[in-house]
């Protein structure tokens, strides 16, 4: 059945064309509310983004890298300055026509072959991103050539700025560490534009890398107006950088470098305090790396050399070095026994070893000393002494006092790779080894062997507590001086017995007489250690034991030496450990390098006088020696191309390998030798001179 049609009125249709029209009004009105709210969004809210974009479609801007602050010693001398650096650079993104570009670059550069191989490879390993160095601190008229011809070399950006210099070179390496490039790695963390800039650098190690937000420094920029195009319109105010802050440490910039010399060709280190402050005036670990060379850009040979090198150059053995104190612990220790109770007058007899239980414990003075008090002990360095002492006191009498002066502390300095010992006792040992502390632990213990081990700053912070009697806080930064510090709970005689034992040891017929001062009016109290690196074993005790001249380098004792100065007035207090030095050459040895030392700060012409002397014996100066064993080395090998380019990972000295290397076997070293058993761990306490034990 069909319905019948619809009968649309004229009511209807308005009323239809009204809907519709409402409908549409509506949706205009949305989409227009729409677009105004985008407008203003865009206008407002986006004002300063787009304004940007604006103008960096209008200006191009190019980061200026901040000068970065000066490092500089107690006195503002400069330990790390800056100079006027005029440098060429390789954008690789940018390069085009790579052979021809070089090719130019070597004519108006003059730049032999090995630095083109090195340049190529270089890019061939570079990221896109990352500059190149192709020259740096060149001359103005080179630099002027490459600049006038810059459109005919895309992708080089000649650069007028500045580059960090070390005036001390390899004196202060492991104190100042250096600057070098950022890496890809850093880049990709942060796309900081100022991480890819030509020229710019951050600190890499030591205390460019701790005190990098100090030292930076603020960019500037440099901008340009452009066409779309990109052609230059006009140059625009250039917004200057803002130099990084200054920091002034407390070294003595002349103390640190000539310790550094008269450390001559050991593998050691060498910490000097003010004692009246804690202010640390040296801290020199040798043989080191020229920092100049490493923030220039070092090349993967000349870090392989480094890095074979056995006196382990890349370790900073001031804070990485660990080692058993050796007798230098005995005054120390001679304090603990007077805290306990000990009268310093009671005599023990040095036959020249002791028997405890089925062992037998030696004294370096092989028919002994005879009767004892505390004082010659000291003197004497008797190991029978301290044996006894410690069989009936125990270790951990002496313990607590080996921490109160020093010894397994943490100190606050700006160095991320610190090692800090250990002080045993029996609580420790059984943490530890889940074994209970022994009377031959004690004993080994009490003359710096067995499971004692301290590195060469805890060492002088050791020297200028006893010499000062106070809990002196070591301080590097000049505005962070520990002043005031509180007095040490020991009784004043007691510390003045020590002091005069110390100063025995040189002045009056003790181990030390080599340290013997020259300058009038000015006694150096000291105490001389031996640290055995092996096993002496008792057939070979029979047979005879070996010298260290006899040995090969890595099994020779340590040498240490801590001392003070004046004796009857401290002001200064250091200590000097030499690794494998074995006491074999005179000249090299702690007591003379140690006197040397506290010379200079009482008499520089008479201390200078002394190393001029002894200095053209061992090859020259520390640059002339490098020099001689850089060449050695290249000559030695044929060094594959790969070697001349530049080395660009993250690896620092600090964090080498062969630091890594060295602490490993240093470990298992000290492992072999601290055994309970008393035959073969004990050491021969050699003095001033070597001699059999």
């Amino acid at each position: 059945m069909r319905r019948p049609p619809k009968v649309v009125t004229e009511a209807m249709q308005a009323y239809s064309f009204s809907r519709r029209a409402w409908l549409l009004g509506s949706a205009q009105l949305g989409v227009g509310a729409l677009l105004a709210g985008r407008m203003a969004w865009l206008s407002i809210a986006q004002n300063e983004k787009y304004n940007t974009l604006s103008e960096s479609n209008r200006v191009n801007t190019t980061p200026i890298p901040p000068r970065r602050g000066w490092i500089v010693d107690r006195h503002g001398a400069p330990l790390a300055d800056n100079r006027t650096d005029f440098r060429i650079d390789i954008i690789p993104d940018r390069l085009e026509d790579e052979e021809r570009v070089l090719a130019l670059l070597q004519r108006l550069l003059s730049l032999p072959p090995e630095e083109m191989e090195r340049i190529r490879l270089d890019l061939k390993d570079a990221p896109g991103f990352q500059p190149v160095q192709v020259a740096e601190n060149i001359d103005w008229d080179r630099f002027a050539a490459v600049s006038l011809r810059q459109p005919e070399l895309p992708g080089v950006a000649p650069t007028r700025g500045f580059a960090r210099n070390y005036p001390a070179g390899a004196a202060v390496a492991h104190l100042t560490g250096y600057v070098g490039a950022p890496t890809a790695e850093q880049y990709k963390a942060t796309r900081d534009p100022l991480l890819v800039t030509p020229g710019f650098k951050i600190g890499k190690d030591g205390l460019e890398k701790s005190l990098e937000p100090v030292l930076r420094g603020q960019p500037g920029a440099k901008r340009v107006e452009v066409t779309a195009r990109g052609k230059l319109v006009a140059e625009l105010a250039t917004r200057p950088d803002v130099p990084g802050r200054n920091q002034r440490l407390t070294i003595d910039t002349g103390l640190q470098e000539y310790a550094a010399r008269r450390l001559g060709t050991n593998s050691g280190s060498a910490v000097v305090f003010d004692v009246r402050t804690g202010e640390m005036l040296a801290m020199v670990s040798m043989p080191a790396y020229d920092p100049n060379s490493f923030s220039d850009g070092i090349s993967h040979w000349e870090w392989q050399m480094l890095s074979d090198n056995d006196h382990v150059p890349l370790m900073n053995k001031v804070t990485q070095g660990l080692y058993p104190p050796g007798s230098t612990v005995k005054p120390m220790n001679a304090l603990a026994l007077l805290h306990a109770g000990v009268s310093p007058s009671e005599r023990i007899f040095c036959s020249g070893a002791l028997r405890v239980g089925n062992g037998i414990f030696h004294c370096h003075a092989r028919r002994g000393h005879g009767p004892l008090d505390m004082k010659n002990a000291v003197m004497q360095s008797c190991d029978i002494y301290f044996y006894e002492m410690a069989r009936r006191l125990g270790y951990d009498a002496i313990a607590p006092t080996a921490k109160l002066l020093g010894l397994g502390q943490k100190f606050e300095l700006p160095f991320g790779s610190q090692r800090y010992g250990t002080v045993p006792d029996s609580a420790w040992k059984l943490r530890k080894y889940k074994t209970k502390w022994t009377v031959a632990d004690s004993l080994n213990a009490s003359i710096g062997q067995g499971y004692v081990l301290a590195n060469p700053l805890q060492l002088a912070v050791m020297a200028a507590r006893i010499a000062s009697g106070r809990d002196l806080q070591p301080s590097l930064l000049a505005d962070r001086v520990h002043l005031d510090s509180p007095a040490l709970p020991f009784q004043s005689e007691h510390l003045q017995i020590v002091r005069e034992a110390m100063f025995g040891v040189v002045n009056a017929g003790g181990t030390g007489g080599a340290a013997r001062m020259y300058v009038p009016n000015v006694a150096l109290a000291a105490k001389t250690g031996t640290a055995q690196v092996r096993r002496i074993t008792m057939a070979e005790r029979r047979g005879g034991v070996l010298s260290n001249g006899q040995l090969p380098f890595k099994l020779r004792d340590h040498a240490l030496f801590v001392c003070f100065a004046p004796a009857d007035n401290p002001r200064y207090a250091a200590a000097i450990v030499l690794e494998h030095n074995g006491h074999t050459v005179r000249n090299l040895d702690t007591p003379m390098i140690g006197r040397d030392i506290m010379t200079y700060l009482f008499d520089r012409d008479r201390a200078m006088t002394s190393l001029a002397e002894v200095e053209p014996t061992w090859g020259g100066d520390i640059r002339t020696r490098m020099a001689a064993e850089a060449a050695a080395y290249q000559a030695a090998r044929a060094a594959p191309p790969q070697a001349v380019a530049t080395k660009t990972d993250a690896v620092v000295p600090s964090d080498s390998a062969s630091v890594e290397r060295a602490t490993d076997l240093a470990n298992a070293t000290q492992a072999a030798v601290q055994g309970s058993e008393a035959n073969g761990t004990t050491i021969a306490e050699e003095g001033t001179t070597e001699r059999n034990p």
